[in-house]
């Protein structure tokens, strides 16, 4: 199905088309089920991204989509890769994994400090030795006037 609406504003016309897409669905499963057959995705925000020598950034990334019991998620070891040479890991103790049960962690927060430079900055979600998730962000940190 196709709709076609006439925006007018501030003396302007324009017209927006926009279209209904009816998906098929496999019997026996609804939409809601076919999301939870999606891996999640992992996004990556730095706060600020760009900032002053030395400057604290608070790095957050979020799991989204996919199943809350998805096993290879669940538990992972988590490494940064703060883009200047260095990397830090750290892995949790857990329960072990119950399908059905075992919820994953949907976000991961950490703060650094940086010095003047651009950064490239990495998290890596590791199941044994296979990483499962990545997202990277760039960040870039102006010299300070301790740096002059």
């Amino acid at each position: 199905m196709t709709t076609y609406r006439r925006l007018v504003s501030a003396g302007v016309v324009s017209f927006m088309l926009s279209a209904v897409v009816v998906a098929a669905q496999q019997p026996g499963k609804s939409a809601k089920d076919k999301d939870q057959d999606k891996h999640p995705s992992l996004k990556l925000t730095a706060r600020p991204s760009l900032g002053m020598s030395p400057a604290r950034v608070v790095l957050t990334a979020d799991l989204n989509g996919g199943p809350n019991d998805a096993e290879d998620y669940y538990c992972p070891t988590i490494e940064w890769d703060w883009g200047d040479g260095t990397t830090s890991e750290s892995t949790s103790d857990c329960d072990p994994y119950e399908p059905g049960k075992s919820e994953i962690r949907r976000r991961y927060t950490i703060d650094h400090i940086f010095l003047a430079g651009n950064f490239r900055v990495a998290i890596r979600l590791k199941k044994r030795d296979k990483m499962v998730a990545s997202a990277t962000v760039m960040i870039e940190i102006r010299p300070g006037i301790r740096d002059l």
